[in-house]
């Protein structure tokens, strides 16, 4: 369940602004900040988790918050942020872009990077913390993707950001097989939103690029499970072609191909270790992802994760 990390009613409002700020600063990001009215400053913290992904759920007075390089440096975790705002209005600025945020919006924050932001009344945020490598391993680098406005107008960002809303209410008490699939597809939610709000025309080079590789990393999960994917059907789907799709994976140190064969050994480990799918024989759940060849498909698994499928299966029963 979320965890009341902080509430200014049993504090003095001399000493409230003060206390908030060392318990932000300690459960959610370094940074300096300045109320609005430093007396009347009220403000609640609660936090909460899902398998990895971290939650924190806060609402405060007016106040402006200032994210530095000197804070950027003592970062001790390499996270992103996926913030949702419940209610008010947000104003964040960080990479010399500008999002106002109102109830429902979704928006991408990388800590670190300095970054500033102004909260109205009544302002209410929901921040999804998760690992940079368990979101970039679904859509790629993020650089292009940070403070850009993520409304519920889009059916893409409306199912994420509902989504995300649900999640504190069921935050420690789901099962874990259940925590694990969720998590799972929290992810997949926000990188289904980063894909669409990527689709908007970009000035810059840089951004049709990181448009192009959305693109295609957004072709290969849709069709993970057909056993004819190739090269040639994903750069089709993603409306580029094969040369320029696999020089635009060769800056991540992959190719089409690898990724291919990345995402679905990753889709079976998953299921390997998933008690629900535990009446699955390792053949089904292979060809099930598009392995026709069950003795290249233990393979590649060992080669990943150092222990054959049907060993690997074996051990997670045991714990």
């Amino acid at each position: 369940m979320m965890e009341t990390l902080f509430s200014t009613n049993a504090v003095h409002p001399r000493d409230r602004f003060d206390y908030w700020h060392s318990v932000a600063c300690r459960n959610l990001i370094a940074h300096d900040s300045k109320p609005e009215c430093r007396y009347s400053f009220q403000a609640e913290m609660q936090s909460g988790s899902l398998a990895e992904l971290g939650l924190v759920r806060f609402e405060s007075s007016p106040m402006k918050v200032f994210h530095t390089r000197r804070h950027c440096d003592q970062m001790r975790t390499d996270e992103l942020f996926v913030c949702r705002l419940m209610s008010g209005q947000l104003v964040l600025e960080q990479a010399g872009r500008e999002v106002v945020m109102e109830a429902g919006d979704l928006t991408l924050l990388d800590p670190l990077l300095p970054y500033e932001g102004s909260f109205s009344t009544g302002a209410k945020l929901l921040v999804l913390k998760t690992p940079r490598r368990a979101l970039e391993a679904r859509v790629g680098k993020t650089a292009d993707m940070i403070i850009r406005s993520m409304k519920p107008i889009e059916a893409e960002h409306s199912l994420a950001s509902g989504f995300l809303a649900m999640l504190p209410d069921y935050a420690g008490k789901l099962g874990k097989a259940a925590t694990e699939t969720v998590k799972d597809q929290t992810l997949d939610l926000v990188a289904i939103s980063l894909a669409k709000m990527q689709e908007r025309p970009r000035p810059y080079l840089s951004s049709a690029k990181a448009s192009a590789l959305m693109n295609v990393r957004t072709a290969i999960e849709a069709r993970l499970a057909d056993p004819r994917l190739d090269a040639e059907i994903v750069a089709a789907a993603a409306g580029v072609s094969v040369r320029y799709a696999n020089a635009l994976l060769a800056q991540e140190g992959t190719s089409i191909a690898r990724l291919i064969q990345s995402r679905r050994l990753d889709r079976c480990h998953r299921a390997l270790k998933d008690p629900l799918q535990a009446h699955r024989t390792v053949t089904e759940i292979a060809a099930g992802w598009g392995f026709s060849d069950m003795t290249h498909f233990g393979r590649r698994f060992k080669t990943a994760y150092g222990v054959l499928p049907s060993e690997f299966r074996r051990l997670k029963k045991q714990k």
